[in-house]
């Protein structure tokens, strides 16, 4: 049976945040939701069981979600990061280490090998 992850979907689109959360919760992860780096930071900091953290590049707000994972990364070096983007071309020198890139539009199916990859 795959271990059960913690995942803080950060993402400002509805639609694909919410069939995210779907799919993640219908193979049994937890699922926290954040529209946004700024509302996401809230969430990691009040929550120590977050195991994963999935997270789109462009998003409205104080910070990206490449600014973010260096935040995450810096607080809690431990917990898994997985970026998204529709930007194929995304610089790999600019994800922070042991951060895993999904390209977009992704398939759930390599959303949740990532995550099963990213678990200790």
């Amino acid at each position: 049976m795959p271990q059960r992850a913690v995942v803080l979907i950060v993402e400002d689109e509805p639609l694909i945040r919410f069939t995210t959360l779907d799919a993640l919760e219908d193979v049994g992860h937890t699922v926290l939701e954040a529209g946004n780096a700024d509302e996401a930071m809230v969430l990691f900091r009040n929550r120590a069981d977050i195991n994963i953290v999935f997270t789109d590049v462009d998003m409205a707000g104080s910070m990206d979600g490449i600014q973010l994972a260096r935040r995450v990364r810096a607080i809690r070096p431990s917990v898994g990061i997985i970026i998204t983007s529709g930007v194929v071309n995304l610089d790999p020198m600019l994800l922070p280490a042991n951060t895993l890139f999904l390209p977009k539009p992704y398939q759930h199916e390599k959303l949740l090998s990532s995550i099963h990859e990213l678990m200790p």
